[in-house]
């Protein structure tokens, strides 16, 4: 099921993403206090269904509360009062997690808390028994516990979603995995598998052409035998791909391929054209919007419907203009 219709960019079904309540304005930080909102969640809750939680009020902190911090060696961390480090809620916070994890199943990302104990993503500092500092190299019990449970679920921190490509990434996970979601919620075969790959295949190739490779000779069979496996392998592979920052370089080669479905439909100078655009992009002159938007164009007077459909022409809301900057 496509996540977007290339003719309207329009949702048709948005995906779940669980945030930290802090980040949308609750006061539910240890002082009774929220977060600074962060501009691109704003935007991102247009196009998504964001469901807020607090795992530290989730098992009965109050607010305002005592803090908390991340006590041990880094294999084993407890998350303890900061005071006495005598309250241990790492049992807590994971189960709250576990609870979170089984009441959403449809959960296909999640916002967390920069430096949080309970929900920093990653580099949120540790102690040892005696209240010092050690390391900043730990993450969230809540966080980890949320990795642990489904490893293939998108995880971005709050903070770097300013970065545009860190952004990017993080909102092409979580379609594809509300997408993938979707897909396994159905009676699938085979063949839906493999019709799934078809709309998948570049916007794969461009981020792991390793992943590219080994979905094609896991899909090569075409059998229902050992079917729940062959999805299960296929959408750990499509979800690790896509965790692979796609590049310019990685880009560009796609964007050839794409334009290759045009050499018998463009005369000479428009062929000159997109690829003049196109290297333009490779030589870091343009962002990625613009060949992608001269080649939708071009594919809008020669229509092909396998490009149409690729999920790399359109992987998430336009209106978000995130490849204006990458």
């Amino acid at each position: 099921m496509s996540v977007t219709d290339p003719k309207t960019d329009t949702v048709s079904d948005k995906p779940l993403v669980g945030i930290g309540a802090c980040l949308i304005g609750q006061p539910v930080r240890y002082n009774g206090e929220s977060k600074r909102s962060n501009q691109h969640i704003q935007y991102f809750s247009d196009v998504v269904q964001l469901q807020p939680f607090c795992p530290e009020v989730g098992i009965g902190l109050g607010v305002p509360r005592k803090t908390l911090r991340l006590v041990g060696s880094a294999d084993q961390i407890r998350l303890v009062d900061s005071d006495t480090q005598q309250q241990d809620v790492t049992s807590p916070i994971r189960s709250y997690a576990d609870r979170v994890f089984t009441n959403n199943p449809q959960l296909a990302g999640y916002i967390l808390v920069k430096g949080s104990p309970s929900c920093g993503y990653e580099r949120v500092k540790r102690y040892n028994d005696r209240g010092h500092p050690v390391a900043s190299d730990a993450r969230g019990i809540f966080a980890d516990a949320l990795h642990r449970l489904d490893p293939l679920l998108p995880l971005e921190e709050d903070g770097r979603l300013n970065d545009h490509a860190l952004r990017e990434n993080f909102v092409t996970r979580v379609y594809a995995y509300h997408d993938w979601k979707c897909l396994l919620d159905n009676d699938y075969t085979f063949h839906d598998l493999i019709q799934f790959w078809s709309r998948y295949k570049y916007l794969v190739m461009a981020h792991h052409i390793d992943s590219y490779r080994e979905i094609g000779r896991l899909l090569a069979n075409s059998s229902d035998t050992q079917l729940a496996e062959k999805a299960r392998r296929m959408g750990y592979l499509l979800m690790s791909a896509l965790q692979h920052m796609a590049t310019r370089k990685t880009h560009t080669n796609v964007l050839q391929h794409i334009r290759g479905y045009l050499k018998h439909s463009l005369n000479r100078e428009e062929k000159q054209e997109v690829d003049a655009v196109i290297e333009q992009y490779r030589n870091n002159i343009v962002p990625l919007i613009v060949p992608l938007t001269l080649l939708k164009h071009l594919f809008n007077r020669h229509h092909n419907d396998y490009i149409q459909q690729q999920v790399f022409m359109y992987p998430y809301p336009e209106q978000l203009s995130l490849r204006n900057h990458i």
